[in-house]
């Protein structure tokens, strides 16, 4: 097999000797490349951001802003990626670079202070400058700096693609005057002409050092084979929760196997029936495809986390890690979706409402991974996500409420809802759906029904909110849901 390689700002050097849970954020350090700093080693400020060549959905090629600080560098044998010192224009004949066309705004426009984030703000500047498919926004002939929509700029730049970059002393006003002030990458610019060329294929890898392995099979058989012979082995996508682990909690594993580029957990399908999502997919990856055709998760999706985290994180593995408070899953619940299991002998489909079965825990056996997520259809049309957190983005839920409703001629047809951060595991409000089943959308329906929603679950109290908070605002979210919807429904 050979070696285990990357490519950085273009040159390609190999792995060895890192340890096979050594993060890319601190090989980058340990070979000089200071820019990628340091700053919470959970996902959460952004500093360590780096761009990562992956398969486009516009283009060949997109280039995609991470947390190197979560990503081990042996997920990235075979890969290309780009540090803030790698987007400088090298100058010719000696003279020095030139600064990248983000740089230069962030550097004229006072966007940086102590400079500490400021390498990361720019790698995720730079990957929504490569964006294939920004384009310009109506502006106000007041103010043509300012957008018709306060999160895009002019020049068609999601302020969003930040959200994962804190700054401490700059202030964000001069951060988003750069954001909104970058124009089109030109035609000779190397990093758009690189969107036209596929990114390196997937390599197998098998990286030893002191006694641990890293492994990346080939094919989804030669994975299942794998676990069967390893049931102890750590699988990992986007190690958006592995990577806290090992850097949080100093956890580190026997053998990490890397499924994130198998083909066949990658797919996203639209069937007669259902839509089938592959495990593997990023939650990035997902909206961009889907393009806001499932509207309950295209609400989900700018509420999950950050850019930065959506870039590497998977529905495989927000399911696969089992915690009361992740995002999808009341989502999922209230799409009334299923999981695909396979191991090695075979495959089944597990409602999601059947698949959890204690504090981190589900039917999941030993050798068995998430290959995919079923959502039925047709899809109920009244839809809502409620995630009720101390920070509109990028944080953690107290309570996150998901609804689906079928509403005819006034009268509530079907009802599911999705509970997420009131119980040891996320969970259906069957009273609540119940409760307003068969009965007519008004509110005499709507508040007995929220008193329901109330005693669902058993919530308790923590740092985020209490048990009695938590109890209020379940049924404060059915009383918004019906005063959001009522004058929807009627017309």
């Amino acid at each position: 097999m050979v070696a285990a390689r990357i490519t950085v700002n273009g040159n390609e050097t190999p792995i060895s000797p890192a340890a096979p849970h050594t993060t890319v954020l601190d090989f980058l350090r340990e070979r000089g490349l200071t820019g990628t700093k340091e700053g919470c080693a959970e996902g959460e400020c952004g500093a360590c951001s780096v761009l990562v060549a992956r398969p486009g959905v516009n283009k060949p090629t997109d280039w995609v802003a991470v947390n190197a600080c979560l990503v081990p560098v042996a997920a990235l044998d075979g890969q290309e990626i780009v540090t803030s010192e790698g987007l400088a224009i090298p100058g010719e004949d000696g003279t020095p670079p030139t600064l990248h066309p983000v740089q230069e705004e962030m550097a004229v426009r006072g966007g940086s202070q102590c400079g500490y984030c400021t390498p990361g703000f720019i790698c995720s500047m730079a990957a929504e400058y490569y964006r294939p498919d920004r384009c310009a926004h109506a502006h106000s002939e007041a103010d043509p700096a300012e957008s018709a929509d306060s999160e895009h700029g002019p020049n068609g730049f999601d302020l969003h693609s930040l959200s994962g970059n804190l700054c401490r002393c700059t202030g964000y006003r001069p951060i988003r005057d750069a954001a909104f002030a970058v124009g089109e990458p030109a035609e000779d610019d190397p990093l758009a002409q690189r969107r036209e060329q596929s990114p390196p294929e997937p390599v197998a890898t098998e990286y030893a050092q002191d006694d641990s392995v890293f492994l990346r099979p080939g094919t989804l058989a030669e994975t299942l084979e794998l676990l069967r012979a390893r049931p102890d082995a750590v699988v990992v996508a986007g190690s958006t929760d592995w990577g806290v682990e090992v850097n949080i909690r100093s956890r580190r594993a026997d053998c990490v196997v890397a499924i994130d580029r198998l083909p066949e957990l990658r797919d996203l399908r639209f069937e007669s029936d259902h839509i089938e999502i592959g495990a593997a997919q990023t939650l990035t990856e997902i909206e961009r495809r889907l393009d806001g055709s499932v509207p309950l998760l295209a609400e989900l999706f700018p509420q999950f986390a950050s850019r930065l985290i959506r870039n590497s994180a998977t529905l495989g593995g927000n399911l696969g890690t089992g915690s009361p408070i992740g995002d999808s899953p009341p989502v999922l619940l209230a799409l009334e979706a299923s999981v695909v299991l396979a191991d090695a002998d075979g495959e089944r489909v597990v409602p999601l409402a059947e698949y959890f079965t204690g504090y981190r825990q589900s039917v999941r056996r030993p050798g068995e991974l998430i290959r995919a997520v079923r959502i039925p259809l047709p899809l109920s049309p009244v839809t809502a996500f409620h995630k009720i957190a101390k920070r509109r983005f990028d944080d953690i839920s107290s309570v996150a409420v998901a609804f689906a409703l079928d509403i005819e001629d006034g009268v509530v047809r079907k009802a599911r809802i999705g509970l997420g951060g009131v119980a040891a595991t996320p969970i259906r409000a069957l009273a609540t759906e119940a409760a307003l089943e068969g009965k007519p959308w008004v509110t005499d329906t709507v508040e007995a029904a929220a008193k329901v929603l109330r005693g669902e679950g058993t919530p308790m109290d923590d740092h985020r909110a209490s048990s009695l908070y938590r109890s209020a605002m379940l049924g404060q979210s059915l009383l918004k849901l019906h005063a959001q919807t009522t004058e929807a429904v009627s017309s």
